[in-house]
């Protein structure tokens, strides 16, 4: 087993990786690359996933900054003709 201090990517073989499975994903969650190999060909690519791309919502978080109208749920007259009218 072999421990990269820096930023370049761990290489390491399938059987290696499968033995101390526990191991590596503790790594990769600290932020290190790892590198899965087969017959020294690179069949996988481990690494903590990327930041959301926008922050979770928080129920409730805009309550008080908000305001509806007072006529939000009245549908206005010219929209009704408009309904009453074949198409």
């Amino acid at each position: 087993m072999v421990h990269s201090n820096n930023h370049e990517p761990q290489k390491i073989g399938v059987r290696e990786f499968r033995g101390n499975l526990t191991t590596y994903l503790r790594q990769v969650r600290q932020g290190q690359v790892i590198l899965v190999t087969s017959h020294d060909e690179v069949v996988a690519e481990l690494r903590p996933p990327a930041p959301p791309l926008r922050a979770r919502r928080v129920s409730g978080s805009l309550r008080a900054q908000l305001r509806m109208a007072d006529d939000f749920d009245q549908t206005p007259p010219d929209m009704l003709e408009g309904l009453d009218q074949p198409l």
